[in-house]
């Protein structure tokens, strides 16, 4: 058996991304808990349902960025 690994979590704001009917929404300053080993983000019941809420809600956002994409299969 090996000793078991306790991983940090850490009280971070982090940028959430969604891709939504072919368009790519980010959600900047989402409230997470991250591991501080492998980076892995934990979001409390309440900030999935408001971000469910603000993707929902179709407002128009803060600002609007431009994003290249790349095809993996290309």
């Amino acid at each position: 058996m090996q000793p078991s690994r306790e991983h940090r979590l850490v009280d971070r704001r982090v940028t959430y991304t969604v891709e939504l009917d072919g368009r790519l929404i980010v959600i900047e300053n989402v409230p997470a808990r991250v591991d501080e080993e492998t980076g892995e983000r934990f979001f409390s019941p309440e900030v999935v349902e408001r971000i469910q809420q603000l993707i929902r809600e179709g407002r128009p956002p803060s600002r609007v960025i431009e994003t290249p994409v790349i095809d993996f299969a290309a």
